[in-house]
């Protein structure tokens, strides 16, 4: 293959770029934000599933007082009832007063149980509500700590949308100048060799494989006419030379 050394050159231009543009998309994705808010994800995730916990806890204890309070409410109105009987005379007969007033001693015991229970569920409650209070905090401290670290990681990331449209246009318009069968041979070397496709010949040693070519290769390189399209016989790279190329 045969291209003007001037689009040999202009060749190492868009290699260049093409580095440029590969290191943009390494600094985008080695954004340390991106770190930040996955930790910060996975703990919102976890607070948020204790949060839930809290708020579903805090729930049934609510219904489980208001029961218990139900509950403490019939057997007082009994034992009203049933006090109000004792005291108007109503029941002159021994055995049913015998009975009525064992009535009202066992209501007495089982209204102060059912209020140990409500005491009981009230501070079970008191303490989800402690819980679900303390948790909706770190929630929303977690949460604003993502806010933050997107904004940066948005900042940084427009910074570098902007350096990588001006390499991609600078690259198009070089790129332009560059004979298409060179272009393609570049590309595809490119693809194979890990993002270089084409070094510059420096000091005899190859720019892109840092191999010094043997002194055959060089010899033939040297005999080489300016336009031939040279490869380097370690890597197969394109071989662009220079006034310092050593030959």
């Amino acid at each position: 293959m045969n291209a003007a050394p001037a689009d040999q050159i202009r060749l190492l231009d868009v290699q260049a770029l093409d580095v440029r543009l590969s290191q943009l998309a390494h600094r985008r994705n080695s954004l340390p934000e991106h770190a930040e808010i996955d930790a910060l994800t996975k703990d919102l995730t976890q607070l948020r599933d204790l949060l839930v916990a809290a708020q579903t806890e805090e729930s049934d204890c609510a219904r489980e007082q208001t029961k218990a309070e139900q509950d403490v409410d019939q057997v007082r109105q009994r034992a009203t009832r049933d006090q109000q009987r004792l005291d108007s005379g109503a029941v002159t007969s021994p055995k049913d007063l015998e009975n009525l007033q064992r009535e009202i001693v066992s209501l007495a015991k089982r209204q102060g149980d059912l209020e140990d229970i409500v005491l009981e569920v009230m501070e079970r409650r008191e303490s989800a509500q402690e819980r679900t209070a303390e948790l909706t905090e770190r929630v929303g401290s977690v949460q604003g700590k993502i806010d933050d670290a997107t904004a940066r990681r948005d900042a940084a990331a427009e910074t570098l949308d902007a350096d990588e449209a001006k390499a991609e246009k600078e690259r198009e318009v070089i790129a332009a100048t560059i004979p298409a069968d060179l272009l393609k041979l570049y590309d595809k070397l490119r693809q194979q060799q890990g993002g270089i496709g084409a070094a510059k010949l420096y000091q005899r040693t190859c720019q892109g494989c840092r191999q010094e070519l043997a002194i055959t290769d060089i010899n033939e390189i040297r005999a080489a006419a300016p336009d031939t399209v040279v490869r380097c016989e370690n890597c197969r790279r394109i071989l662009v030379r220079t006034s310092e190329s050593g030959l």
